[in-house]
């Protein structure tokens, strides 16, 4: 393969895009998982409950670190100069690398902090209320920059070369996108060709939207190796992380390679690379964010992250716990939302009123306030979950982020609509005429990310909903498989006949039509008899959906879409209720009101489920799909007539051809 086409994104069909996607995926459930279950309609609630509780000594440290950042961020770091200079201060990052806030994660043999994920999330809440950008370049280091892969996946040589200058606050950041290759891996360009020895590996290629990329001192860099010699060649092979290491050495040393997409510890000062430009974004203006060309970049093979071809396994894995800093930074949008519209509302009157005292605008209050008290229950629980280590959580973290990112979103844009026109004014212009310099429209320009981040909403719903129908899909087998001869269909309809009549009659009947079911739960009883009675219906409707669409239904978007958005609601509902029972058990002024605001974010989320469950069969799903492909053909060109297009004139997707660079390299070191 030549440099010039090794450059280029691969043309890859939908079949195989979607077996690489397949073959990246956990296929199997070491551990039991709430969120599973709950989409099979098996509400297992000893999962949640009682609520996961740190041990004595995670909790004094992470409340001894979590106290001096708040410090630090109290003291040290200016929001209005980040949001300003659109740049977090060299001093705000060393002071962080000093008070060892880049080695929260990392365990202490390594020279870190080894806080438990409870704790870090807490902390990164901290410093995403002062700065969401703060909180970005924190967790793109650690969440899935070189700490966690290595740590999960590393060899012990690596760890001991890298974690310690991570925990001293050399920045790490995440290379996977490409200008054309963004949720579709298949296509992934950037190359690894290794020596005719394997010792070292050549990479060339051009990555997009590096967060931290500007100033990493580390790279985790995703790149395919081409099969050759002994390897297993391309294709669905070369993909797979299987088979054993001494069978890995054995055809590496043999001259051969398994190829595929595959993970490397970078230099980031490496000859070769060029951070080629910083982008600038609507919202996170100190993100250090950049586009890197990497140009016969020599990486020893000693630097490469488990075996060939393993790149997204360890992607997605990572993914697994790294996901939840994207919520907690949502739970911190949250709690400021609330306390600027309690302020705001009682300080602000209007017809003879504070206007929070008006309904329009007590609506939204108890909005933020109650989906706050939720957002949190499931970032705390999730974190808890991931710590205890006992329960498979993809599913978990996946809803997490999911949920967070888009309720976050609502929160923010209703504190918006709570401030009025002053909402819609910037900080630094509030604060010149001598009022409060509230930065509400900063917080929507910032929380937009969050629906696009470490998978798009749009994605995480397909991600989730690929684990939740796995069950139908393993029990159907061949049979919604096209092309299948048809006495191989007849087994497999047999085979998943035996399934179907012993899993439907467990659907039927649950402890949620008990009147007295989960009655130690007091007032929110009635809401989780509603998720077990919610999560059998779940289950039910997802399997009339397989019935109906059978191979199909991995196309209906908008039905998947709207059972993932349910089961959203069911884990947060049950998240709420564990939480608020753990709140009552502390004699803390919270616990004394976790039920009202639990109870109300429960009616909540149960008016949006049953919402969600009326729209699986009537909506416009089908319509908006043909007048889609109408658009994109052309026929409604005339309803754009009348206006002038502001945009600069450009190609939508600019080329990334491999080679030299021509620019000048922007990359700086903050030490």
């Amino acid at each position: 393969m030549s440099t010039q086409q090794a450059g280029r994104a691969r043309n890859v069909g939908e079949r195989e895009a979607r077996q690489v996607a397949e073959e990246a995926r956990e296929a199997d459930w070491q551990k039991p998982s709430f969120g599973k279950q709950l989409y099979l309609g098996d509400f297992q609630l000893d999962l949640i409950h009682p609520h996961p509780r740190p041990d004595g000594e995670a909790a004094r440290r992470g409340e001894e670190f979590c106290a001096r950042m708040r410090e630090f961020c109290e003291t040290s770091v200016d929001s209005a100069l980040i949001e300003r200079d659109a740049r977090i201060p060299d001093e705000v990052v060393k002071g962080l690398a000093a008070l060892g806030a880049f080695g929260m994660k990392i365990a202490p043999e390594y020279g870190g902090m080894g806080l438990t994920n409870l704790y870090y999330n807490r902390a990164l809440i901290i410093a995403g209320s002062v700065s969401p950008a703060l909180a970005a370049m924190l967790s793109a280091h650690q969440s899935i920059g070189v700490p966690q892969p290595l740590a999960l996946f590393g060899t012990d040589d690596q760890k001991k070369r890298y974690l310690p200058r991570c925990a001293r606050g050399e920045i790490s950041a995440f290379l996977l996108t490409e200008p054309d290759v963004g949720s579709d891996p298949a296509r992934l360009s950037t190359t690894a060709t290794p020596s005719a020895d394997g010792s070292e590996y050549v990479l060339d290629g051009v990555k997009l939207w590096t967060t931290n990329g500007v100033v990493a001192d580390l790279l985790v860099v995703m790149a395919r190796v081409p099969p050759s010699g002994g390897g297993r060649g391309a294709g669905a092979g070369a993909e797979r992380g299987g088979g054993t290491s001494s069978a890995r050495g054995r055809e590496e040393q043999s001259g051969g390679h398994r190829g595929g997409i595959t993970a490397f510890v970078v230099e980031g000062n490496a000859p070769g690379i060029t951070v080629e430009r910083r982008n600038a974004f609507m919202g996170l203006r100190g993100l250090e964010n950049g586009l890197t060309r990497f140009h016969e970049v020599v990486v020893p093979a000693t630097s490469r992250i488990g075996a060939e071809g393993q790149g997204l396994k360890i992607a997605l894995t990572t993914l697994n716990t790294g996901r939840l800093s994207l919520p907690a930074s949502c739970v911190a949008a949250g709690k400021l939302a609330l306390k600027i519209a309690r302020e705001w509302s009682r300080e602000r009157v209007q017809w003879g009123r504070p206007v929070g005292e008006h309904e329009a605008v007590a609506k939204k209050i108890s909005f933020i306030a109650a989906t706050t008290y939720g957002l949190e229950a499931v970032v705390e629980l999730s974190s808890q979950l991931a710590d205890d280590k006992r329960n498979d959580i993809r599913i978990e973290a996946a809803l997490a982020k999911l949920y967070c990112s888009e309720m976050g979103s609502r929160i923010v844009d209703e504190l918006v609509q709570i401030r009025g026109g002053r909402g819609y004014e910037t900080a630094e212009s509030l604060a010149a005429r001598g009022e409060r310099g509230v930065p509400a429209e900063q917080m929507v320009r910032d929380m937009r990310i969050n629906r696009i981040f470490e998978g798009s909403s749009e994605i995480m719903q397909l991600f989730i909903a690929r684990e939740a129908v796995d069950a139908h899909l393993s029990a159907a087998g061949e049979l919604i498989e096209p092309g299948i001869p048809a006495a191989r269909k007849a087994r497999a309809a047999a085979q998943a006949g035996g399934f179907y009549a012993k899993w439907l009659p467990t659907l039927m009947t649950g402890q949620g039509q008990r009147p007295g079911a989960y009655g130690e739960f007091g007032p929110l009883a009635q809401y989780l008899r509603y998720v077990e009675r919610a999560s059998r219906k779940l289950a039910r409707v997802t399997f009339y959906g397989m019935a109906r669409w059978q191979g199909r239904l991995e196309r209906k978007q908008g039905f998947l879409g709207r059972i993932v958005d349910i089961g959203a609601e069911l884990f947060a509902i049950s998240a709420a209720c564990s939480r608020a029972q753990l709140d009552a058990t502390t004699g803390t002024e919270r616990g004394s009101v976790a039920f009202e605001l639990a109870g109300l974010f429960c009616a909540q989320a149960r008016h949006r489920a049953e919402e969600l469950f009326a729209q699986l069969w009537a909506n416009t799903d089908a319509p908006d799909s043909a007048l889609a492909r109408q658009v994109l053909a052309g026929r409604y060109t005339w309803l754009e007539e009348g206006i002038i297009d502001p945009s600069i004139p450009g190609p939508w997707i600019a080329e990334a051809d491999p080679g030299p660079s021509n620019a000048a390299n922007v990359h700086r070191h903050i030490g």
